[in-house]
């Protein structure tokens, strides 16, 4: 049987997708954060959209949701534009100063929930 090569072939497709996703066990669910700040980049792509923040002390990537549950959930890509006022809520990294999982946005008077 030929099946072994196509096996191993999608094996190493699944290892690599899971590789790029990092785990929550990265942020520090005891230290949650509130910041408020402007936009200065956002992206709204797979797997997790982001927004660069900068509040009075730095300036942080925050991971969001995916695309997908940020659209059900009723955030739009144009929501998300540079030069915006957001506050978000969420947990630091654990090995990245500057880095925020996001668990809810908000934008204007629009509570987004994302996990």
């Amino acid at each position: 049987m030929k099946r072994t090569p196509l096996l191993a072939t999608l094996l190493l497709a699944m290892s690599a997708s899971a590789a790029a996703h990092h785990g929550w066990s990265e942020y520090d669910a005891t230290r949650p954060q509130q910041l408020t700040g402007t936009i200065e980049e956002s992206g709204y792509r797979q797997p997790h959209g982001y927004v660069r923040l900068k509040t009075p002390d730095k300036t942080w990537l925050v991971v969001l949701a995916p695309p997908g549950r940020m659209e059900n959930r009723g955030l739009a890509r144009d929501m998300l534009a540079v030069g915006g006022t957001v506050t978000v809520a969420g947990y630091p990294s654990r090995t990245k100063p500057a880095e925020l999982r996001a668990e809810r946005i908000t934008v204007g008077d629009k509570v987004t929930e994302l996990r």
